[in-house]
């Protein structure tokens, strides 16, 4: 049998061993990881310390990476909003039960909690100069149900559970304490500035002394426990978007629901809008993953790109997000978005729908309600606010080739949170539309923001849904309504505080400013407004009927 002599690379040529080779290769990694490394100590030292420091105006260079237009990721953690707002949540620890609804919710990650044991916090708690620091800190600290009694219940090892507010990051909006609601574990409390330092004090002993919520006490079942490992957060908070939201909240619950499943491997691509502005106003970086900035007309196009890339390179288990509000997925960018739609590329699409251009001061788009006051449909005498109805985009979307479709809500955030996870488990593209409550231009507190997204909802101004093409071949198998409160109605009508409320559209309009002039004195509804009630309950007669919950009219 003869055998096979190969002639050694090295003597081949111009080619180099195999050993040649990974010397090199081995080097050049070790290399850009120094070099990167290297990169985030000159931004620290020459570009984000000069802005922590109020001095950008006179010691920041013009460096590499601005000339490249990139920032580092997660660059906003270092910023601090200490100084705005007069109020800030106060944590009533001994009411709390660990439903981690305020966490989920908090536009600005203001929120941390731990899970700790009575060992681990005895020792951390003799770490404390005396036995008054440390019996403030240990009244922070509870048996709750989840945490305590269900696991002493079972004969294992119990934890305590806390809430932590972060002066640095809270902007006093209050959503926190309206989900809370009647547990009455958050209230609002004016800022002192012995207050803001206990705090800061008490944020700063929680990172220090305790590492996030040991596995062993998130249940699997959960989705909303996973909010105790910060290591799913794809953001850390620094946002300079509004007090209260929408729409940074819709992205951080998307974000943290792909990393609870997929970890960090993601990217984003960001069409020009709010999103863009307060994910990365310069020097700050709020996301821990790579994404780029497009023009709002082609963010969806740009994502296509992207997506083909990430597959040349073997990345097709890489999940891709692209976001956008009305004017890049309903308006101008809405070819792009349904020339996506029949790619079958694997991409994600989080439409945050504030029915307004918020970025450029609330103009109207085919997003906006009839009736709305919006600039360029502003109410006056001869014409009272905007006439044409709302495009329903996710109606559109349905009827492209095997796309998934939802309607989801962030006050939602159960069925938020399970309906990304299906889109990321989809083979193809989906879109999601979140209703993305803009304070400024619905005219709602900041605080409200919470409430308006379970309203809009219960009012069908905005219904749930989830269009799934792997249920079956019909509207009805693919169409699923049942989120919705009193589904099969025309309207939700609520008993809970003894009076029959009917939620119709009237109903919600009256809490929000944008629709304040459709009221006369004595508060009844214009004749527009009860068109577009008609309006929506039309839209919402077609979503019945397709799901097979309404029979066509013969």
């Amino acid at each position: 049998m003869a055998t096979r002599t190969e002639t050694p690379r090295s003597e081949t040529p111009g080619k180099p061993t195999r050993e040649e080779l990974a010397g090199p290769a081995h080097d050049q990694k070790s290399q850009a990881i120094d070099d990167k490394s290297r990169d985030m100590d000159k931004f620290q030292s020459q570009v984000l310390d000069q802005y922590l420091d109020g001095q950008a105006d006179h010691g920041v260079v013009a460096d590499e990476l601005a000339a490249r237009s990139l920032i580092p990721p997660n660059t906003a953690a270092q910023r601090s909003f200490a100084f705005v707002g007069s109020e800030i949540p106060t944590v009533h620890a001994e009411n709390c039960v660990a439903c981690m609804e305020c966490i989920i919710i908090c536009p600005d990650i203001a929120i941390r909690s731990r899970g700790v044991t009575e060992e681990k916090l005895e020792a951390s708690l003799n770490n404390l100069p005396d036995d008054g620091a440390r019996d403030g800190m240990r009244k922070q600290f509870v048996k709750t149900r989840k945490l305590w009694k269900s696991f002493e219940k079972k004969g294992e090892e119990p934890a305590y559970f806390s809430l932590w507010i972060d002066p640095d990051r809270c902007k006093g909006c209050g959503v926190c304490v309206e989900v809370c609601g009647s547990r009455n574990a958050l209230s609002m409390r004016e800022k002192s500035p012995e207050q803001m330092e206990s705090y800061a004090e008490g944020v700063n002993f929680v990172k220090q002394e305790f590492p996030p919520t040991p596995q062993e006490y998130i249940s699997e079942k959960r989705l909303t426990d996973k909010y105790m490992q910060e290591s799913c957060w794809v953001s850390d908070g620094g946002a300079g978007s509004c007090a209260g939201c929408g729409e940074i909240s819709a992205i951080n619950m998307a974000l943290t629901a792909t990393s609870i499943k997929y970890g960090k491997n993601m990217a984003i691509v960001a069409s020009t809008g709010c999103n863009t502005v307060y994910s990365s106003t310069y020097p700050y970086n709020i996301f821990d993953v790579p994404w780029t900035n497009s023009l709002f007309e082609n963010g969806p196009t740009t994502a296509m790109g992207v997506r083909m890339r990430l597959d040349q390179e073997g990345k097709e288990d890489t999940k891709l997000w692209v976001f956008g509000g009305d004017g890049a997925m309903f308006d101008i960018g809405f070819q792009a978005l349904s020339r996506l739609l029949t790619s079958s590329m694997n991409i994600n699409v989080l439409v945050l729908d504030t029915q307004a251009y918020s970025n450029t001061g609330g103009q109207a788009s085919t997003a906006t309600y009839m009736g709305q006051n919006a600039k360029m449909s502003v109410h006056g005498s001869e014409i009272p606010g905007k006439m044409d109805r709302r495009k329903e985009l996710g109606l559109i979307a349905m009827n492209h080739p095997d796309v998934f479709v939802a309607q989801i809500s962030p006050s939602y955030y159960n069925h938020y949170l399970k309906t990304v996870l299906e889109a990321l488990e989809y083979p193809g593209p989906s879109v999601l539309i979140a209703y993305s409550a803009c304070t400024p231009e619905h005219q709602i507190a900041d605080h409200m923001t919470f409430q308006q997204g379970l309203s809009v909802v219960n009012s069908r101004a905005f219904p749930l849904y989830v269009y799934d093409p792997r249920k079956g071949e019909s509207f009805k198998e693919r169409l699923e309504l049942k989120a919705n409160p009193s589904y099969k109605k025309d309207w939700h009508v609520d008993e809970k505080t003894g009076e029959r409320i009917t939620q119709d559209f009237v109903w919600f309009a009256r809490s929000e400013g944008r629709f304040s002039k459709q009221f006369d004195k004595d508060g009844n509804p214009s004749e527009t407004l009860l068109k577009s009630q008609d309006d929506r309950l039309k839209n919402w007669h077609t979503l019945q009927e397709l799901a097979g919950v309404l029979k066509p009219q013969s």
